[in-house]
């Protein structure tokens, strides 16, 4: 996609008017569309995705930096590896933190919009779709974008929403003319420290009710740039991105485009198993000492079933933005690993719903070790291939005699 900032406003206009006739007449960037003719065809064509972790949303110092947290640069490369690997789309998680000015403008840094714009290029031309964000700037409400600020000062939060309001402008103007393959997510897991379980389960729905404010804002902001922004997807996490607090509490915001929301969750439970490695086994196989006393197949199955009916079954889509499960450091407990990723992927495939595997690029055993795929050079870390074609069997398979109930029977034995 061309480069329009730092040019003239003539400069600009033509160069916009370029690129939409060119996204209209270029074969090329419309196959790569999403099918919206039902929340099931539009799960379809997100598909199985990958997260590109720990990257453009890496930060430091207040400030997003994208080789801080030891990942070196994305490339074209291994986007085009990606989607030979059997991934649809790619999730490109992005901070803003110290790459914009002060208000009222707070003008994005154009360099780091531009590394933005080159990424989604990549994901383009690899065939990919792509998601982009607001990431960690409201990590834990820790920066601008805090919660606990806005429940407890109405004044904050109307600064708040003034800032989400110009930043979603400056980013959707520069994607004014993309195709659809481009979705935007409102925000990542917006929460006051406690993951969910902090002061907005005795707050009377406070801080559910400022998130809802706020994507309303997002979707407003996003709307009012005109061109593919009028139709575009847009994902819309509810608290925390968990999944029974968005279904409880999420108040889907009013959009004047048709069937054009996204709902956006997250899943890692048990939390303990899945990302901590403090439990080293799951299932209804596992050793009870090994596992944790709660989120086995039935808690899949249940919540996923629970999404279906809530938003899918409605003609609202949905997609897992995150899951995933570390790598473990002995052979039982990976064979664990490859278990709960096949069962929890074909539940999200058999409820119609899209799921993206959490991948920071760590190339180490334990807690937070989520890599599979080189970031840079698109090659395989550890076992990577293995996941990878797990997660590409469990979703893409449409095998009659391979389902959840047959993955449930082959679970491996504990030891």
């Amino acid at each position: 996609m061309a480069n329009v900032q730092g040019k003239s406003k003539s400069e600009k206009k033509a160069e916009l008017k370029k690129q939409k006739t060119e996204i209209v007449a270029n074969g090329e960037r419309n196959t790569n569309q999403i099918d919206g003719t039902s929340a099931v065809t539009v799960a379809e064509s997100i598909g199985l995705g990958w997260n590109l972790g720990n990257q453009m949303d890496a930060f430091s110092d207040e400030a997003a930096n994208e080789t801080c947290w030891g990942n070196s640069m994305a490339t074209q490369a291994a986007f085009y590896k990606l989607k030979a690997a059997g991934f649809s789309s790619v999730r490109i998680p992005v901070t803003w933190l110290g790459h914009f000015g002060e208000a009222p403008d707070y003008k994005i840094e154009e360099r780091w919009m531009d590394r933005v714009n080159e990424l989604v290029g990549y994901a383009e031309k690899a065939g990919l779709k792509a998601i982009i964000n607001i990431h960690h700037d409201g990590s834990e409400s820790k920066h601008w974008l805090n919660i606990v600020k806005a429940v407890n000062d109405s004044s904050a939060n109307e600064a708040i929403k003034q800032q989400l309001t110009a930043l979603w402008k400056q980013i959707s103007n520069r994607f004014k003319y993309a195709g659809d393959f481009l979705i935007f997510e409102t925000m990542n897991e917006i929460h006051d420290g406690g993951w969910g379980w902090g002061e907005n389960r005795k707050d009377n729905g406070k801080q559910y009710a400022i998130l809802n404010e706020w994507v309303q804002v997002c979707v407003d902001a996003i709307r009012s740039t005109g061109g593919a922004n009028a139709t575009r997807y847009i994902g819309v996490p509810g608290y925390c991105a968990n999944p029974d607090l968005t279904m409880s509490n999420l108040v889907l915001p009013k959009d004047p485009a048709k069937n054009k929301l996204l709902v956006s969750v997250h899943f890692y439970d048990p939390y303990d198993y899945a990302i901590a490695d403090v439990n080293t086994q799951w299932g209804h196989t596992a050793l009870n000492e090994k596992k944790a006393n709660w989120g086995d197949e039935s808690n899949v199955t249940n919540i996923f079933t629970n999404l279906k009916k809530t938003y899918v079954d409605k003609g609202i889509p949905v997609y897992i933005g995150e899951f995933g499960s570390v790598h473990r450091r002995d052979e039982i407990s990976e064979k664990f690993r490859m278990y709960y990723i096949e069962y929890v992927t074909k539940a999200a495939r058999a409820n119609h719903i899209s799921i993206f595997f959490w991948d920071n690029g760590a190339t180490t055993t334990g807690k937070e070790s989520f890599g599979i795929i080189n970031h840079s050079t698109g090659d395989f870390i550890n076992n990577g291939k293995d996941v990878i074609d797990v997660l590409t069997k469990s979703y893409h398979s449409n095998d009659s005699n391979y389902t959840l109930e047959t993955i449930y029977e082959s679970a491996p034995a504990g030891r």
